[in-house]
């Protein structure tokens, strides 16, 4: 199941990137950036040269959770178990070979830092090796991230599955599983400091590169994605 009715998309369009509401992406939306496929999957595509988001030095094709009327979800921790799962392929990567695919971000609202907690990127390394990575931010403004290998082996085209948990005591879990049975797991307290932060998730493509040609970009499909709270 891919159930779009929670989320809204931002596109990398020129001169700047786009929001696609809730409501209009679940009337059918679709476009070079964001395409339904015949068998109910879709395929989002964002190239080197798309606009980028404020204060984002890299274009995407992403989603971001909403509530159903469109409102934006922000959540504490605390408030239930969240889940975001997730069933895709990586398909065409920049050359920096880097696309984060999925992500809890907390907002810009008062008390919170407007980081990322953490990151999940699909990184092909100079050997060709797929690798699942955790970009992890251990407290709220930290300029570092802790790099956390979970998988790898996982090619370009195989499908693959993860999920994202943060329970209500803050215990933050990543799962990846692919096809071919490479899979990997990892698990930790979060500090005390993310208590206060309204966190969100994000998922689809947000490459992590901004120089080559208008053909050069990344490519990813998603044939499940779900969201929960409880």
């Amino acid at each position: 199941m891919l159930d779009l009715s929670t989320w809204n998309l931002s596109i990398p369009t020129d001169p700047a990137p786009t929001e696609i509401t809730t409501a209009r992406l679940n009337n059918g939306y679709q476009s070079q950036y964001f395409r339904r496929n015949d068998d109910g999957s879709v395929t989002f595509w964002v190239p080197v040269t798309g606009s980028t988001t404020e204060d984002a030095r890299y274009p995407r094709s992403e989603l971001r959770e909403t509530q159903s009327d469109g409102a934006l979800d922000n959540w504490l921790y605390a408030s239930a178990d969240n889940y975001l799962n997730a069933v895709l392929t990586v398909n065409q990567l920049p050359s920096r070979n880097k696309v984060v695919i999925g992500q809890i971000h907390s907002t810009d609202a008062a008390g919170s830092q407007n980081d990322p907690l953490v990151k999940l990127q699909y990184y092909r390394n100079s050997a060709g090796v797929g690798r699942l990575e955790a970009l992890l931010r251990l407290h709220p403004g930290d300029s570092k991230v802790k790099n956390i290998l979970i998988a790898e082996g996982i090619d370009l085209n195989e499908r693959f599955s993860y999920e994202l948990r943060l329970t209500s005591s803050g215990r933050l879990g990543i799962q990846v599983e692919s096809a071919d049975g490479d899979k990997g797991s990892y698990y930790r307290q979060l500090s005390s400091s993310w208590s206060n932060d309204l966190l969100y998730f994000k998922a689809g493509a947000y490459i992590q590169d901004n120089s080559g040609s208008s053909s050069e970009g990344g490519r990813v499909t998603f044939y499940h994605l779900n969201t929960l709270h409880r």
